[in-house]
């Protein structure tokens, strides 16, 4: 590939570009790309024979003489799909897309480990567990998760999911009138696999080791073409066994005296074990020529888990007595989330006309029973606490969506790409609860009977939204759209508890625009200024309690170990952001970027721990609430690089490389500094990886460290929260003993650490401290991967 140099006549865009070369570790500057007229390498997606390709091999020209000596020459013209770069390019919303190669690379067990490399996005669980993904360090629904553009159900994991079942990811940092503006922090949208005429029968066979704990997996996926019908079956089974363990130590300390009023410790250990099978489908048929086409897209999801606890627990210095000693917890459960979606796309005079409809249902089924053994000698009660719960939700949703394309006769230069849609989402949630404690051996007695057994809620959401992509010309392209949005839930009456009514409705204008300086150059410059907002879901609306488990309702309990409820009065968080991005797209895939954000958030929910006189207890309780507490600002900038080092120095191997850094501020409006942080907010996490390719030998290894500082949230004047610092090393190795046979060793979380969190909070002159150590453990893969 010809190579030239990169002068200082390349137009420069400021400082940032440095920034994200030292992230790169390398010299960006120095590069020799090739010229920007070069063919780019066909992407590794494009098979012939898909819809979105075209070949032609056609014989030279008549009259055009083959050179002397040589045979003629033939010209292939080669279509494909554009490559996840490219698309993310042309995007005029800033969106980040990671395909099946990228998906593919490590051989990652759950989709959580594939997510937690990604440009500012973190994991909250202990190293190597994952959790559920938060974009900008923010959680609690401040990122919008999305499967196949429809939002998942409450309860849902989406570790249910596995790799091979992904088609590509869409990380979107700002939010479009489209996909939707309840994404304060961005969206995360997981397409499943669609269907290409490229057939694919592909079966992975693999176990994990963890703490001498084994967990066999298995997943196949099959693409096919019969007639006008492309399908793709996904379908994934796992065992995960886990080892559970954790220290808690509870420390009252008189602020004034520092004396310790009160020392306990309790030690906890067991484990836990999931069972699940995933099944998705994608039936997509041709209707005719172009793209017109309709797709049946049905899944299942079910998983089944069984922790089991034993606990102690010591005080060492203590007024009151300890509530128990010793004891042992169970708990089953089971999800099941059914869905189905119908897509049909035609062509409708000038545009395009989609319609997508979908029902989807879950039923969630938990049972745990805790026994506590008190002291002989205190003449502590012992206690056992039954909980059962049977929980039902289904919904419907109905989206339309016209397309228009309008514009110049020049391609590019004042092009619009008009769309219209609404929406409407109706949910209907039942849930059957019974919670039942015994003390000292005695009768059980139910709790909780102000609220009832039976907890009906529903929810109707309604949008409609209008956006243009508008190329005003080869430099310029912006986006703007219009959203209004409208939820009302409604709850019936909880035994003596009025019926819950919630509504709001929104209003979002979006705007996204990018300034290339030269039209045909690897530069650019995005801009989006867009209003977003996050709604309560309805578990912080029902006002049903949820009981500590360490305290029993006989008693009082401690700020540390509250009891929460919901708040019907709840009103949605709204937020003005604005986000600027320079890009440079670099040969063969590579970029470099760096992304500045700021939100503005009114209304915010935090959860605040306050004693209240309740209805389920003769004595005051600790209970925790979401309530809006005023305003807060977030800020912060990304940075990312990834390339080969061949793009660098030429004539180097092609290892490539990929490195990204976020850092993240924020601060809440009437709480004290320093560390008035927006809740569990990290301060920053960043990435660095490489892999690469033997010649001669066919291995390919990779490596990763993904690092999340430690940091401590200021959450009121008188409760602080900490998290220490996560570092999680991964690395794999692939022998490809044939283009149908390989075998993967991935080790997860190599140089295993511990989990440290930290809770304090003031009454008065007394300090409670609650600290709670969580071990990990090093997680090994091995796969056997074959073609068939």
């Amino acid at each position: 590939m010809t190579m030239r140099s990169m002068t200082p006549s390349t137009p420069p865009l400021g400082g940032l570009w440095w920034s994200a070369a030292v992230l790169a570790c390398a010299p960006a500057w120095a590069q020799t790309p090739a010229a920007t007229n070069a063919p780019a390498t066909p992407p590794a997606n494009a098979a012939a024979g898909s819809p979105n390709n075209a070949q032609a091999s056609p014989a030279a020209a008549p009259g055009t003489a083959a050179p002397s000596g040589s045979a003629p020459q033939q010209v292939q013209i080669t279509g494909g799909r554009t490559s996840d770069t490219d698309e993310r390019r042309r995007a005029t919303a800033a969106k980040i897309i990671i395909g099946r190669e990228e998906i593919e690379k490590f051989g990652d067990a759950t989709l959580g480990e594939v997510l937690r490399r990604m440009p500012g996005v973190t994991t909250p669980g202990p190293p190597g567990r994952g959790g559920p993904p938060r974009m900008r360090g923010l959680g609690g629904g401040y990122t919008q998760l999305l499967i196949d553009g429809q939002r998942i159900p409450p309860g849902f994991s989406l570790d249910s999911l596995t790799p091979e079942q992904i088609e590509r990811i869409e990380i979107l940092r700002a939010p479009t009138a489209e996909t939707g503006a309840r994404a304060i922090a961005g969206t995360i949208n997981i397409i499943t696999r669609e269907g290409f005429t490229r057939r694919l029968n592909d079966l992975r066979i693999g176990a994990g080791l963890e703490d001498g704990k084994l967990s066999p997996g298995l997943n196949w996926s099959r693409n096919d073409t019969a007639g006008t019908l492309i399908y793709n079956i996904a379908a994934g089974l796992f065992v995960a066994r886990r080892s559970a363990l954790s220290t808690t130590e509870t420390t009252d300390e008189d602020l004034n005296t520092a004396q310790v009023s009160r020392l306990q410790r309790e030690v906890a250990s067991g484990e836990d074990k999931r069972h699940g099978l995933n099944l998705t489908g994608r039936l997509q048929w041709r209707l005719g020529e172009g793209a017109d086409s309709l797709v049946l897209m049905p899944s299942i999801f079910h998983s089944t888990a069984n922790n089991q606890r034993l606990f102690v627990l010591t005080q060492s210095v203590g007024i009151v007595p300890a509530p128990f000693d010793s004891g042992h917890s169970e708990s089953d459960s089971a999800f099941t989330v059914a869905r189905v979606n119908l897509m049909w796309r035609q062509r409708l005079g000038p545009g395009r006309m989609e319609l997508n409809g979908g029902a989807s249902g879950w039923r969630a089924r938990s049972e745990s029973l805790r026994e506590e053994a008190g002291s002989a000698s205190t003449a502590v009660l012992s206690r056992s606490l039954d909980d059962r719960s049977q929980t039902r939700q289904n919904s419907l949703n109905l989206t339309g969506k016209y397309t228009l394309l309008s514009g110049g006769q020049t391609p590019g230069v004042n092009e619009h790409s008009l769309v219209f849609g609404s929406e409407v989402d109706a949910q209907r949630r039942e849930e059957t609860r019974t919670t039942v404690q015994s003390l000292n051996g005695g009768a059980p007695a139910p709790l909780l009977q102000d609220f009832g057994d039976n907890l009906s809620a529903s929810s109707l959401r309604v949008a409609a939204y209008a956006q243009d992509e508008w190329a005003i010309n080869p430099n310029w392209a912006v986006h703007l759209g219009l959203r209004w949005e409208g939820i009302d839930t409604k709850g019936e009456a909880q035994g003596s508890q009025a019926a819950p009514h919630n509504r709001s409705s929104v209003w979002t204008p979006l705007m996204h625009a990018v300034w290339k300086p030269d039209a045909k150059g690897r530069d650019q410059l995005r801009m989006s200024l867009t209003r977003s907002y996050k709604s309560p879901d309805l578990g912080t609306l029902i006002a049903r309690p949820s009981i500590s488990s360490r305290y029993p309702v006989s008693g009082s309990n401690v700020p540390t170990a509250p009891d929460r409820a919901g708040n019907p009065a709840l009103r949605p968080e709204q937020a003005l952001g604005l986000d600027v991005a320079l890009e440079r797209y670099l040969d063969n895939g590579g970029l470099l970027s760096a992304n500045v954000f700021v939100r503005r958030i009114q209304d915010l929910n935090r959860s605040v721990t306050a004693l209240e006189a309740v209805s389920w207890s003769a004595v005051p309780r600790w209970v925790a609430r979401q309530q809006n507490v005023g305003n807060a600002i977030t800020r912060g900038i990304e940075l990312e690089a990834k390339y080969r080092i061949n793009q660098i120095v030429a004539g180097a191997r092609p290892l490539d490389l990929r490195a990204n850094l976020s850092i993240f501020d924020s601060s809440v409006q009437g709480v004290p500094g320093p560390d008035n942080r927006l809740d569990n907010q990290a301060k920053a996490t960043g990435n660095v990886g490489a892999d690469y390719r033997f010649r001669g030998v066919p291995l390919t290894v990779g490596g990763n460290l993904n690092w999340v500082p430690g940091y401590r949230t200021q959450v009121s004047g008188e409760q602080a929260t900490s998290v220490n610092t996560k570092r999680v090393w991964d690395a794999f190795a692939l022998w490809t003993f044939s283009p149908a046979v390989g075998l993967r060793l991935l080790g997860s979380n190599l140089a295993p650490g511990d989990t440290i969190n930290s809770n304090a909070l003031t009454v008065g002159t007394v300090r409670e401290t609650a600290r709670t150590v969580t071990p990990s453990y090093i997680n090994w893969q091995l796969r056997l991967e074959l073609k068939l």
